[in-house]
């Protein structure tokens, strides 16, 4: 399955994104950022060995792991799950961002959220 469509889909906060949700409904789809996250999972597993890494791909697993917690974490963003879950869910995508740039997975196993 080719992920970097979908994925630049996600990044460029297309219909129905957790990017597009979270920006303009100011709303944390949990199965969009599951889906999210595990998208730009696959993708790092299948750039581990590349050398080269396209400037879309950095700049949106850096986005991602930027403007998330910085938008979230605004007083008044509405926040229905429990705290750990966002703590939770924050830290994934720094060490997602951490193993896109690095080549190196931080876990064997990637724990639910």
């Amino acid at each position: 399955m080719d992920d970097l469509e979908p994925l630049r889909r996600e990044f460029d906060a297309e219909d129905g994104s957790f990017l597009l949700q979270l920006r303009s409904d100011l709303h944390w789809d949990r199965q969009a950022f599951s889906r999210l996250e595990k998208t730009m999972r696959r993708v790092c597993a299948q750039q581990e060995t590349e050398d080269r890494l396209d400037r879309w791909l950095v700049e949106g697993y850096w986005y991602m792991a930027d403007f998330v917690p910085d938008w979230t974490g605004h007083p008044d963003f509405p926040r229905p799950e429990p705290t750990e879950y966002y703590e939770a869910a924050l830290e994934r995508l720094r060490d997602i961002q951490n193993w896109f740039v690095t080549g190196r997975s931080p876990y064997h196993a990637w724990p639910d959220l």
